[in-house]
């Protein structure tokens, strides 16, 4: 919920200050466009956007150069782009460094000791006391500058911290971690009497090959919420179609959650066709992108992650299709009928009972909320995507563990992003909820509220 106690889950995606959409205000090229953009966001229900302070990419957007000189072009940038965020109530996950371009491009980056930077070799980012130093004179920058801003969401602390990062050992994590936690929240406390959420994100198939890092990313103490991001090699990083991408990432969200040993909201911060669009240069057909991108954030919502994912576009033009904002919207309209401050949801893909192998199941509840979502798994068309000319198929199905009661149940057509229809449901006393779907020829949402 939001600081004046509303409901409130990201909807959002990954966003760059260099990318088509946003690469108008440096110097103010096209500020106007910028602004249009947000607004056009607002209106499909875009809340929360992720973004890095610098993207390294190229050589003239560095936040710092040389280390400890913030840009005067860069500053202004990111006043405008706060400034624009509070106009428009859009809030930003924010993570000070691009981990990815910066490794990549480390010859250049101005941390590097070759350039005067504090770091002698990029497998020392984590493990060199004065890039330590450096990082936390950056989140102290920030801080002071834009920390007072309603427009901030949360820390990501480090994107995608690595053993890479520290020659290989995970060990350094804990303390890493901790000391920049500390730290930024001393500065926030001494500014402002208050700190924003913190978290620290992990390229999610790290998690497989360390197990151990799971301790860091879900469980450590000073870490507010979880994100990971969801780059499955044999699904969403190379789609095949647009089913098993979602049955994929329902898998990932109940496997996170059940890393949680306390309550902690938990959400994929990037994901996305990376190889498709980076090794293999291909951007997918719009119809079945959005298609991939629609099942990808609906599975994640209703397998009990906050909101849907954030997508990275891996896309030429590297945006956001219209049809990926009208998945948005439809999620966001969808996100009203449910009290996400008292919702102290439960992953149940695999307790839901369906009567009908025909749909993936996807599902969360408390004892007085459920978010149910089917996905039709056994027709695929010609281009891979659900077969849209199938019969529709009734379904019964039935969610464990709410009270007894009455309960409004809300039929959600994801696609056209309407109430379908709604009926009123008793539970009685050792009895599961079950119900009646409509016929559905590719999916459904359902919401479920206690009277």
């Amino acid at each position: 919920m939001t600081e004046t106690g509303e409901n409130w889950t990201p909807i959002g995606q990954n966003d760059a200050i260099t990318w088509p959409d946003f690469a108008g205000l440096f110097r103010r090229k096209d500020y106007g466009a910028v602004e249009n953009h947000l607004a056009y966001l607002v209106d499909h229900g875009v809340n929360c956007l992720r973004f890095m302070l610098e993207y390294a990419q190229t050589e003239n957007r560095y936040l710092e150069k040389p280390v400890g000189k913030f840009q005067p072009n860069m500053l202004k940038l990111w006043d405008d782009l706060f400034a624009l965020c509070e106009k428009y109530s859009l809030r930003i996950l924010l993570t000070p460094y691009d981990t990815f371009w910066m490794w990549i491009r480390w010859k250049h980056h101005p941390y590097n000791k070759a350039n005067g930077g504090p770091c002698a070799k990029r497998s020392r980012w984590l493990l060199c006391p004065d890039t330590l130093h450096a990082i936390k004179n950056r989140l102290t920058f920030a801080a002071e500058r834009w920390g007072r801003s309603g427009a901030l969401f949360a820390w990501d602390l480090w994107n995608e911290i690595h053993p890479a990062h520290a020659e290989n050992n995970t060990e350094v994590f804990y303390q890493f971690i901790q000391e920049i936690s500390t730290h930024l929240r001393e500065v926030e406390m001494g500014l402002y009497g208050r700190t924003h959420l913190q978290t620290v994100s992990l390229f999610g198939p790290v998690l497989y090959e360390h197990p151990a890092v799971a301790d860091v990313i879900f469980r450590h103490p000073q870490l507010d919420f979880a994100t990971t991001h969801f780059y499955d090699a044999k699904t969403i990083n190379h789609p095949k179609d647009t089913v098993n991408s979602a049955i994929c990432t329902g898998a990932l969200v109940r496997e996170a959650l059940e890393h949680l040993h306390q309550p902690k909201p938990f959400f994929d911060s990037e994901h996305g066709p990376i190889h498709n669009f980076k090794d293999l240069r291909k951007t997918l057909p719009d119809d079945f992108d959005d298609e991939y991108f629609r099942h990808i954030q609906w599975s994640h919502l209703a397998s009990g992650a906050a909101g849907g994912g954030m997508r990275w576009p891996n896309r030429h033009p590297h945006v956001l299709t219209p049809g990926m904002r009208v998945a948005q919207s439809s999620l966001a309209k969808f996100a009203q009928l449910i009290n996400w401050s008292t919702f102290k949801r439960q992953n149940l893909n695999q307790e839901i009972k369906i009567s009908s192998p025909a749909f993936a199941k996807f599902g969360c509840a408390d004892d007085k909320q459920a978010i149910v979502y089917l996905l039709r798994q056994d027709k695929r068309d010609k281009k891979k995507m659900v077969d849209r000319t199938a019969p529709a198929i009734p379904v019964t199905v039935s969610v464990p563990d709410l009270q007894p009661g009455s309960y409004q149940v809300f039929f959600w057509k994801t696609q056209e992003g309407f109430l379908l229809s709604q009926q009123v449901v008793e539970v009685k006393q050792s009895q599961e909820l079950t119900l009646e779907i409509p016929p559905i020829v590719t999916d459904i949402a359902v919401a479920i509220k206690q009277i």
